[in-house]
């Protein structure tokens, strides 16, 4: 029965312990691995709930969800589960992130946007709260697929100063970005009082952003990595990570998992990295990635992988929207 599972879980797990790391200045300190709340289609899932106090009862603190997940609400219910049930004695004891979609990407509608937000999770604030893209929509609906004609400019201004709001009135303790280049961090902190804390994009040793990450290194952005495994089975994914023989090589060599030197390799690059899986056993393996680690031998086979991102948001770009060309949604850094 679950319950049965549960102490199982709880018994075997008991020990393990998630790696932090500082969030600048006035952050909290985030969970090197996060557990990501995206499955595509988006809400598809039941009992995801269930799965969630799961990845609590196994050691996860660190929840990546987004208005555009439809997420928040389980996740919502889960810590005030896991609260009662005694899995974990404080709030603050779990990271919590969700993300602004770009229909609220204006001024005047990211506060009541993350207002909405807290009142799905039950939250009074969230840890990390993020700009998804540096794209807006009409206001008005929550899709991945934003219609073309609903694509409008982006106001940096504008809507990083409702963020820096946020962080003000004690909604979000720290703000940060998602799918940014370094082209437009650059612009973002041209005009920021606070800069933000973190840039969330997609990183795996098949698109390993070397550029992007010494960017932020230098100015002080910590980088969360998403579809670190490829994201296979959703719109934005592919399976070319899991697919890789290079790496199936070392996995195999290692006597580990391939997901798990995926995750090894980008938790040794110093960024936090959310892996999201609904399947127990995996939820475990993915944790156990910190008591071993990759040779200088592996390490350097997996520098030369040829480069490809997986996700270019062709989504966002259009001959009449604020980004033409592929180029121009990331600067020329794909």
């Amino acid at each position: 029965t679950r319950s049965d599972l549960a102490e199982t879980i709880q018994r075997d797990m008991a020990n393990v312990t998630v790696p932090i790391t500082q969030l600048n200045a006035n952050g909290k300190a985030v969970p090197l691995l996060g557990f990501g709340t995206a499955e595509y289609p988006f809400g598809s899932s039941d009992n995801v709930k269930e799965h969630l106090l799961d990845a609590i009862r196994l050691g996860y603190r660190h929840f990546d969800s987004a208005a555009l997940y439809l997420s928040e609400q389980p996740l919502g219910e889960a810590v005030a589960e896991a609260l009662e049930l005694g899995l974990v004695n404080s709030r603050e004891e779990l990271f919590i992130t969700t993300k602004l979609w770009c229909s609220d990407a204006h001024g005047d509608r990211v506060v009541p946007a993350l207002q909405r937000s807290l009142k799905n999770l039950g939250l009074e604030h969230v840890d990390l709260y993020l700009v998804h893209w540096p794209v807006c929509a009409k206001a008005g609906e929550y899709e991945l697929s934003v219609k073309k004609e609903d694509l409008l400019p982006f106001s940096y201004e504008s809507v990083w100063k409702a963020m820096e709001e946020c962080h003000k009135l004690g909604l979000a303790q720290s703000i940060g970005v998602s799918n940014f280049s370094c082209k437009k961090l650059e612009k973002l902190l041209s005009i920021a009082e606070i800069p933000p804390a973190v840039n969330q994009v997609e990183m795996n040793p098949l698109w390993q952003q070397q550029k992007l990450r010494q960017f932020c290194k230098e100015k002080g952005i910590h980088i969360t990595a998403y579809s670190p495994l490829g994201a296979k089975g959703t719109l934005w994914g592919t399976n070319r990570v899991m697919e890789s023989v290079g790496l199936q090589e070392i996995a195999k060599a290692k006597g580990k998992t391939l997901a798990q030197v995926c995750l090894r390799w980008a938790h040794e690059q110093g960024v936090s990295v959310l892996v999201k899986s609904f399947n127990t056993e995996r939820m475990k393996e993915n944790l156990d990635i910190f008591h071993w680690s990759l040779s200088p031998d592996e390490l350097d086979k997996i520098s030369q992988i040829p480069q490809k991102k997986g996700f270019p948001g062709l989504e966002f770009v259009s001959p009449d929207g604020p980004y033409k060309s592929i180029e121009e949604l990331w600067d020329g850094e794909i």
